[in-house]
């Protein structure tokens, strides 16, 4: 364990953590670059996105509370300061979708997804540093939210709206995803930053919310025969897809415990625990020989590129259902996928993880080293859960 504690935090610091000091900063427009491409080079008028930085923040606010390094500190408050200053919309309150390079609004809609991952940044730079200013942006979020996004009605959480908090037709989070009103992803990234928030801010309205979560997500969102979630939704969780993301099945196995343990209620923990194997379990079936996770599946359609996030969520998903356990097995199956991520998605000579590989190993180039949706976020918080986890007890 200490082996494997070792490799997580050498990686962590000299790959992940220092690829995102020193390359993206952009000290002429503030905050940092929209892209670095797959083969290395800096696009410096790249749009920015509201995830690639809320997730900068969330990471290195983490990395400060862990370490304590001065450096990261500063990372964290450049990230917190230009979100505040650049993305947050003054009118009518959340965070825009995209600025342009010079920081100018470029899409204003209100992706709930978005909110969801600037309240965990925030509400993680207060754990690491106390700063009120922090949890006070955090809960706003948390506010707004539960006044526009929560659906009174038939529970859960609409996907998107105009700049003014109004319908907007096109709800899509990306090109791939359907144009629904629900998913299951937004849910997972909403009960995310509710769980962090909740671990500094005990609000009955926060617990209530929280609650009802995880109750979407048992009853609306997991397919119980199967142990799959399901992704898309219409506005009354009529299911729209038949798709299965073996990476978010991962996930959400260890995000859900999570989420319960933080509302202290043992008898519910006790069922999301064996829930969450459960999950893991059904996940497992997209795991291959070499200990890498394929992308997704449609029937007898195989997505087999191996993305760098999912190979993240399975090593973390799987450490949490050896603890949840006590099975070995899951123990094994997780640092063989972290053997495989040292093998085929580290970029030793640039820094950070490539996209992802084929299923004969071969990089892709062509999506981005650091981007819209590829930030120090899975990857880095791989290498915290664990290092945290696998630290000597005193």
């Amino acid at each position: 364990m200490e082996q494997l504690r070792q490799s997580l935090q050498n990686e962590l610091v000299s790959d992940i953590l220092t690829f995102w000091i020193n390359r993206m900063p952009d000290n002429e427009n503030g905050g940092f670059y929209g892209r670095i491409d797959g083969r290395n080079q800096l696009h410096k008028e790249a749009n920015k996105g509201a995830i690639l930085n809320a997730r900068v923040l969330w990471t290195f606010s983490a990395a400060y509370r862990i370490f304590k390094s001065p450096v990261y500190l500063e990372m964290a408050i450049r990230a917190k300061d230009y979100i505040i200053d650049h993305f947050w919309d003054n009118e009518h309150g959340g965070v825009y979708w995209e600025l342009d390079y010079k920081g100018n609004p470029a899409n204003t809609k209100k992706q709930i997804y978005a909110q969801g991952f600037a309240l965990y940044g925030f509400s993680e730079f207060y754990r690491a540093t106390g700063d009120i200013e922090s949890l006070e942006w955090a809960k706003k979020l948390f506010f707004l939210i539960e006044q526009y996004s929560h659906d009174k009605v038939y529970g859960g959480y609409m996907e998107a709206f105009t700049r003014e908090w109004l319908p907007i037709e096109d709800m899509r989070l990306s090109d791939k995803d359907a144009n629904e009103k629900k998913t299951m992803n937004t849910h997972l990234h909403i009960l995310e930053p509710y769980t962090n928030l909740l671990r500094v801010w005990k609000e009955p309205e926060l617990i209530e919310a929280q609650h009802k979560l995880i109750d979407i997500f048992v009853k609306k969102i997991l397919n119980p025969e199967t142990g799959h979630l399901n992704l898309f939704f219409d506005e009354q969780w009529n299911c729209k897809s038949s798709n299965i993301s073996y990476g978010h099945d991962i996930e959400a196995s260890w995000l859900l415990f999570e989420a319960a343990k933080e509302l202290g209620d043992d008898c519910l923990l006790d069922e999301i625990r064996m829930l969450s194997i459960k999950i893991a379990e059904a996940a497992i079936e997209g795991l291959q020989p070499d200990g890498s996770m394929i992308y997704e599946s449609e029937g007898i359609n195989r997505d087999a590129n191996r993305h760098w996030w999912v190979q993240a969520e399975t090593v973390t998903g799987l450490y949490y259902a050896y603890l949840n356990s006590g099975n070995y097995d899951y123990l094994n199956k997780s640092r063989q996928c972290w053997q495989y991520i040292q093998q085929h998605l580290l970029d030793s000579d640039n820094g950070e993880w490539v996209w992802s590989v084929d299923d004969k190993g071969t990089p892709n180039t062509l999506d981005d080293k650091a981007g819209f949706w590829k930030c120090p976020y899975h990857n880095a918080r791989m290498c915290m859960e664990l290092i945290q986890w696998a630290a000597p007890r005193q």
